[in-house]
């Protein structure tokens, strides 16, 4: 169902959001050296990280909640529209390359669907019943998180996700970059980063983007460390799909063990190719099987395994 809010009464409404906020002063931007424009534009873009840092206490809340409950095999599900939809797609794409996830644990949902991720789709942001069938086709279940994306805070279909998400006992998360935004109140979580007025009136893929990006990267990132997909700093569940993985899941090996190459190679060779039981096997002087059983234990955390290896 397609939202038939009154044109003037909507107007009114983006008018009072600060990422729609008109700046007289940049209304000559068009007649400035690119130079220049390139200038007033890196400097808008430097002010996006302060902003984050005011939210970081609600968004290490929020991943704390994320990571409690994938623990216990729940999904993380990105909703959104347009460039919001398209980030949350995005970083899901990227976890299982990067962490060994299943392409089902963490999901991007963008309204309009794949279709969008390159077309405008239509009247799709503006449908909260959308949201609710997308998650339903997912069989949402109360393990599971949804994270709301809108620049706005307003856009239905964001806001009808994570009010679906309550409805069925999941985790809600409202990422929006207005301060008192509907998509935050309906969520268990408000994240809201403030950029400001954008350089170009309510063009959102910029400042609002930018934050966005930054925080889903903190959302996904963070919780995959608290499930033990990393160790220290580096990524010990990383998939070798392809010759540049094979060879960072070398050295990775490497750089936790110290051992040399051909070390490195027999414990890969033994681990059937998984880094994190590869570097167990050289840390703790341990055969394949032995290992895959103590990080099977451990539920995966590289740190508990070795622990109990050394007694």
């Amino acid at each position: 169902m397609t939202s038939t809010s009154n044109p003037r009464d909507l107007r009114a409404e983006l008018e009072n959001l600060t990422t729609e906020a008109f700046r007289p002063e940049l209304a000559e931007i068009d007649r400035l050296p690119t130079l220049d424009i390139a200038r007033l534009m890196n400097g808008e873009d430097a002010t996006v990280p302060a902003a984050v840092a005011s939210c970081l206490p609600q968004i290490a809340a929020a991943i704390d909640a994320i990571a409690e409950r994938m623990a216990q095999g729940g999904r993380l599900v990105y909703a959104g529209a347009g460039t919001a939809g398209r980030l949350g797609v995005l970083d899901a794409s990227e976890c299982p390359p990067t962490f060994n996830t299943a392409p089902a644990q963490v999901v991007g949902l963008i309204a309009g669907g794949p279709e969008a991720m390159v077309t405008s789709v239509e009247g799709a942001e503006d449908s909260a019943d959308l949201a609710r069938a997308d998650l339903d086709a997912l069989a949402l279940a109360p393990a599971d998180t949804v994270v709301g994306i809108s620049a706005s805070g307003r856009t239905p279909y964001a806001i009808g996700a994570v009010e679906h998400a309550r409805a069925r006992g999941a985790l809600s998360i409202g990422l929006s970059c207005n301060r008192d935004s509907a998509l935050a109140a309906a969520a268990h979580h408000g994240i809201e980063i403030v950029v400001g007025p954008e350089l170009l009136t309510g063009s959102t893929r910029l400042k609002a983007g930018t934050a966005q990006k930054l925080v889903l990267n903190m959302l996904s990132t963070i919780t995959m460390i608290r499930l033990g997909k990393t160790y220290g700093n580096l990524m010990v569940d990383v998939r070798a799909s392809n010759d540049k993985l094979r060879a960072r899941s070398r050295r990775i090996v490497a750089l936790a063990t110290g051992a040399d190459d051909a070390a490195v190679e027999r414990a890969l060779t033994e681990a059937g190719g998984e880094v994190k039981t590869a570097i167990l096997i050289l840390l703790a002087d341990l055969d394949g099987p032995t290992a895959t059983g103590l990080l099977s234990r451990a539920d995966g955390h590289l740190r508990a395994a070795l622990r109990a290896a050394r007694g």
